[in-house]
């Protein structure tokens, strides 16, 4: 009945999307041709043959909506995420629309119109999704449109998830209670009562009308999971694996199918694909080589000023540790004083540092000292986003100290990151800036990287941590 529901709730939001692009479409038309806001308004393309593009259009955009998982089951999917999701699809889009007008030779085509439709339709997309999402929530919170769910095993993952749906009622869960047969019945964790035993299952289970199982089982009790997993499925009510090693797989398993074998791998790092690590890279050289253009006269002004205003070289090349633990040379404006390398090596800037000339600390302050990474980019070094570098000492120190810290350089090192634009940057928590890392390697997509650059212009030049 769920999955049943489902379907519908896919199919009417689909209908939506598909008639948001037509709407936005010949709305984009009527600007352009009908508002009077441009000078030149003459219909050298037929509106008709406008509407008969939209045979293909709308199939493209309910298609890349669904490979962006728009319309996959997902009660925790965060705003964001959906949001960059998205605005990751209009961006695909509107570059194959492009594309196709150009490759077919369509020079007629309204260019400005095309790319009033993207805005028009990312707009109201967002718009409409958001409505729902309001919607959505305040039927969850009121008792409707949930899901009872039953845990089977008290774990620190059946205690991580009740922390989760806790703190998340617009999700629509409803947790039922726990089965465990080593903790007694009738303890309590935050309103969540263990039941009983595991084999009281089928007695339970007509009582409480159970939408889903949440297998929770311990590590120690993992011999006994074919078993209670053949239990749980006798029931008919949908199973699902939530494992107590989250600490130790991704939160996105890549799966392999080995001849029948399921192999699930530790680290699932999107950018290891060949086209999308050839989008990147595309995104990269265009980025670093239009930034370099229109910020030539700022990097110009602040090197001849280090040059006059301190002696020494105006670029500073630091050994940094980049994809798959190779060294390079990190290029920034010198921001301190010529000092002995041994040393430099191993020391953290820290606030108010001597080291650190006057134009050098409003050039960290503002992120300019950073810009010759630029070149960086270009020569495929680093990429405009990714886990910031570090020098070859902390690698070795924090590698000793830190689990997963060289999951890192499994990708290029980036000017900006997730971790930057989240403030854990300059002498921040490490530990969280690593989280915030593994976060962007496993859940990296071109709307992630778009998001990224958009938050580093409003708030990540400027950081206090920054010194």
């Amino acid at each position: 009945m769920i999955e049943e529901n489902q379907r519908i709730y896919n199919r009417l939001l689909a209908g939506v999307d598909g008639l948001i692009v037509v709407f936005c479409f010949i709305g984009a038309w009527f600007l352009r041709y009908r508002s009077g806001l441009f000078k030149s308004s003459i219909e050298v393309v037929p509106f008709r043959s406008y509407l008969e593009s939209l045979i293909f259009i709308v199939p493209l955009f309910l298609i890349l909506y669904s490979f962006c998982n728009l319309y996959s089951a997902n009660r925790v999917r965060g705003r964001r995420l959906e949001m960059g999701s998205v605005l990751e699809a209009n961006i695909i889009g509107l570059l194959i629309i492009l594309s196709a007008l150009q490759l077919l030779h369509q020079d007629n085509w309204s260019r400005a119109m095309i790319f009033m439709f993207s805005a028009m339709n990312l707009a109201v997309d967002i718009g409409a999704r958001m409505g729902i999402w309001v919607m959505v929530r305040r039927m969850r919170k009121s008792g409707r449109n949930q899901r009872a769910v039953l845990l089977v095993g008290y774990s620190r993952a059946a205690e991580e998830y009740i922390d989760r749906v806790t703190m998340n009622p617009q999700w629509g869960y409803v947790i039922r209670g726990i089965l465990d047969d080593r903790v007694e019945a009738g303890t309590v964790y935050k309103g969540v009562k263990v039941l009983g035993q595991i084999d009281n299952l089928m007695i339970i289970l007509p009582e409480n009308h159970l939408d889903e199982i949440a297998i929770t089982l311990g590590l120690k009790e993992y011999h006994r999971l074919e078993e209670i997993v053949a239990l749980c499925e006798k029931s008919g009510v949908h199973t699902k694996f939530i494992p107590d090693y989250n600490n130790i797989i991704p939160t996105k398993p890549y799966t392999e199918d080995v001849l029948g074998l399921p192999v699930i791998n530790i680290r699932h790092v999107p950018l290891n694909s060949p086209f999308w690590s050839a989008v990147k890279r595309i995104m990269d050289v265009a980025g670093s080589i239009v930034c370099i253009i229109l910020l030539s006269p700022v990097m110009l002004i602040f090197a001849v000023t280090v040059k006059v205003t301190s002696p020494g070289p105006v670029i500073f090349a630091q050994e940094r540790v980049g994809l798959h633990n190779r060294p390079f040379k990190m290029y920034k404006f010198r921001s301190m004083v010529v000092q002995d390398d041994k040393r430099e090596k191993k020391a953290w800037t820290v606030r108010d540092d001597p080291r650190v000339t006057p134009v050098g600390r409003f050039m960290r302050k503002t992120s300019i000292d950073e810009l010759p990474q630029l070149f960086n980019v270009l020569k495929g070094e680093m990429s405009l986003v990714g886990p910031r570098p570090a020098r070859p000492y902390f690698v070795e120190k924090f590698q000793q100290e830190i689990p997963r810290y060289m999951v890192k350089h499994q990708v290029r090192p980036g000017m900006t990151g997730w971790a930057q634009v989240n403030g854990y940057r300059g002498d921040t928590s490490i530990r969280k800036r690593i989280d915030c890392d593994l976060y962007y390697i496993e859940n990296w997509t071109v709307g992630l990287d778009i998001k990224i650059l958009i938050l580093t212009v409003f708030k990540g030049f400027i950081n206090k941590n920054a010194y």
